[in-house]
């Protein structure tokens, strides 16, 4: 050994990153730089399966009968290892499905079960999933034998809806063509607590004013799907849940009346595990040993039986028949009086004053055992809120009504993030059309496109005007929950015609002249709004010097007032646009965050964000004409001005009292342009700026163009469900 070595003996041989706990990230030594992970999720090269893969084309091939007949099969072969329920795993796999679905929330259209996220952190290892990784485990050897057939979150879905159909209900039908994620998605938010049940008032202004919780966020604690049902943070008090659940399933997009069905059917069958000491569990997936397998929450005391399963929980069943979807949750909760109790795991619950003992459940191992009965605090919602329990009355008085209104409102619950029909396969899909899934007619394809944008070309309208009312009508796209977009043309209807950041005066300048166009050609309305964008792109690509054309395929319909769920769109209007530099107001998250947020909902990746920002700057595209941004001399030219003026050195850059900031000729000191936060954040960032620098050389005038039409191409095109229908 020279003098130059290092004693290396007792180091760890292995380089840590920010990936493990020993390691230290970018974020971790600067927690205010601007973390564009979210835009990275999904990265084709964590999918095992390949670009060349196309999950539509394989669910088709799936023998849907024959994972009917083996679903079946599956609940009633009971496991040593986790025995079921009375020898049946339906409430289990309801459990799992509903829990998967469970997580979406209408703000943002994020959760829900469509991607399969429920296999990772930290939704494997929520407190309110404990045990869910065993019905997962459960499923897996059908998983095993029909592979790339059928996805993850298909597979969770199908058992629950095939659970309930065992018990004895009539579903809605079902729609396969959810297509699996392969990582977590970590940049989700879930709400700001550090610990797992922290009280609900964090996530509240008032906890007292359901209302005043924070967006996006629908459950009311982290680790929660929805309520706490041991009552308002944990204290049981009925009325309080009920405004709790009331809010809650608001923002899950459930009216009153499927709010009580989804609780009554869901709670008619199955039961709840907390027979036992639930410090005794062991921890959950996350954080178990490695041994584990990827299984948590060891159950040590649990001695094959499934009546001594926990999860930390209430324990009992709702109904006297468990396995029988029937109207036993209505006779329970109605028949009886309540009074509070505790689970032997030490939860809050309620049980029946009086009951006979042939109205008990019966043991979930011994059927010679009667169970007492149980109620959660959001159960006894359903009896005390006024609303609720007028509800309830109306399903006690109609059965068949209220088995409907079930299967209808599970179906939604389901179904919610998958987006309009034309992505749902199988033989399953109900032929109804129905409101929340945003429908819209086809449009047609026979009509004169040329024409067209030779008479768009003519009306006098600006491009800024043509290209700024095609986005946004295309922007409100979002991946979550695949809602939004220029299909169906909405922008023309309430409420999105009156939202602030579609500059209402202006759009309906422009549609009052494109609509008669669209009208004598025999075209949708949507169509022409974005071939009328992208002959303004086109002149600005002219003006620039280039000779590329703007890809563009027919076939948009245009939605009605009646198509359209009015209020749920509400959840869809942005609050901001760093790609045409506008924000509502000022909020506590950044103006670069919130295009961040965007650009995921739209399926963005960074560096298309960055060709897309810069090139609507130079279009000069700008919210209300503003010139922030607008770094060029030859705005209405698609050039790469904004990013050869933001990378040029010869200029500085300096705040103003206002929030924005002047761009000035370092020598002279003269101002030349203006700017806003999300315009100097791609100078600023280290991984934006190395985009934007790309666009700045000589020789990537061409390529800009090129790339700008491509995103664009994908924004516009990316509701166009119909097209692989």
């Amino acid at each position: 050994m020279d003098g130059n070595d290092v004693n290396t003996a007792g180091k760890c041989p292995v380089m840590h990153g920010s990936n493990t706990e020993t390691g230290t990230g970018v974020m971790d030594w600067w927690p205010k730089s601007l973390n564009l992970d979210i835009l990275h999720q999904h990265d084709t090269k964590t999918d095992p399966l390949g670009r060349e893969f196309n999950y539509a084309e394989s669910v088709e091939t799936l023998d849907y009968d024959a994972l009917k007949k083996d679903m079946h099969a599956l609940f009633t072969d009971s496991q040593e290892w986790w025995p079921a329920d009375w020898g049946h795993y339906g409430g289990l796999m309801i459990r799992l499905a509903w829990h998967a679905a469970g997580s979406y929330r209408l703000a943002d259209g994020r959760g829900g079960a469509g991607t399969g996220n429920q296999r990772f952190a930290p939704l494997n290892s929520w407190p309110d999933n404990a045990s869910l990784d065993k019905a997962r485990r459960l499923l897996w050897p059908l998983k095993k034998k029909y592979g790339h057939k059928i996805s993850w979150a298909d597979l969770i879905i199908f058992a629950g809806n095939e659970a309930y159909e065992s018990l004895g209900l009539k579903t809605f039908g079902f729609g396969f063509g959810r297509q699996d994620i392969w990582h977590p998605e970590t940049d989700t938010y879930w709400g700001a607590e550090k610990e797992w049940l922290a009280p609900s008032d964090e996530r509240y202004e008032d906890v007292d004013a359901p209302a005043t919780m924070e967006n996006p966020l629908a459950a009311v604690q982290m680790g929660l799907i929805y309520v706490n049902p041991e009552g308002v943070n944990g204290v049981p008090d009925p009325m309080k849940t009920a405004a709790q659940v009331r809010e809650t399933f608001l923002r899950m997009a459930m009216n009153d009346e499927e709010t009580v069905a989804l609780t009554a059917g869901g709670h008619t069958v199955g039961k709840c595990h907390g027979n036992g000491d639930a410090s005794k569990l062991g921890p959950e997936p996350e954080a178990a040993d490695v041994a584990q397998q990827g299984l948590g929450w060891f159950n040590p005391e649990m001695g094959g039986k499934a009546s001594n399963a926990i999860t930390g929980g209430p324990e009992g069943a709702w109904t006297t028949n468990p396995l029988e979807f029937d109207m036993g949750y209505f006779d329970m909760l109605f028949g009886h009086e309540w009074e509070l109790t505790q689970s032997p795991a030490g939860a809050k619950q309620w049980k029946p004053v009086n009951i006979a003992e042939a109205d008990m459940p019966v043991d979930a191992t011994d059927p010679t055992q009667r169970r007492m009965p149980m109620m959660s605090d959001a159960d006894m919602a359903m009896k005390v809120d006024p609303i609720y329990n007028a509800i309830c009355q109306k399903f006690m008085a109609d059965p068949a009504y209220f088995k409907d209104t079930f299967a209808r409102a599970w179906f939604k619950l389901t179904h919610r993030d998958m987006g309009p029909k034309a992505r749902y396969i199988g033989p399953w899909v109900p032929s109804e059309d129905l409101i929340w899934q945003d429908p819209v007619p086809a449009g047609a394809t026979d009509w004169d496109v040329a024409a067209v944008k030779a008479k768009i070309a003519a009306s006098g309208l600006g491009g800024a005007d043509l290209i700024a009312t095609a986005w946004d009508s295309a922007r409100t796209y979002r991946g979550s929950d695949m809602r939004g977009g220029a299909n169906g043309a909405r922008i023309r209807l309430a409420p999105q015609k009156d939202w602030e950041g579609n500059e209402p005066a202006r759009l309906a300048k422009v549609l009052a002249v494109l609509e008669p166009i669209a009208a004598q050609a025999g075209a949708s309305l949507a169509d022409v709004i974005v071939l009328a964008g992208n002959v303004g792109l086109e002149q600005a690509i002219k003006a620039a010097g280039f000779d590329i054309a703007v890809p563009f395929t027919p076939g948009r319909g245009d939605a009605t007032d009646e198509m359209t769920d009015a209020d749920s769109f509400d959840a869809l209007e942005p609050l901001a646009d760093g790609f045409r530099n506008w924000l509502k107001k000022d909020y506590i998250v950044s103006p670069e965050e919130m295009m961040l947020d965007r650009a995921q909902l739209m399926g963005l990746t960074a560096p298309e964000m960055t060709v897309l920002v810069g090139g609507m700057r130079v279009l000069g595209t700008n919210h209300g004409s503003s010139d922030h941004g607008v770094f060029t001399d030859r705005k209405g030219q698609l050039t790469t001005d904004f990013f050869v003026n933001l990378t040029d050195m010869d200029n500085s850059w300096h705040p103003v009292s206002d929030g924005s900031y002047e761009i000035r000729d370092r020598k002279t000191g003269a101002v030349k342009w203006t700017a806003s936060r999300i315009d100097l954040v791609f100078g600023s960032n280290a991984i934006l700026r190395a985009y934007a620098e790309v666009y700045a050389q000589d020789d990537s005038a061409e390529k800009f163009v090129r790339d700008f039409v491509a995103a664009w191409n994908k924004v516009m095109m990316a509701d166009r469900f119909d097209l692989a229908a």
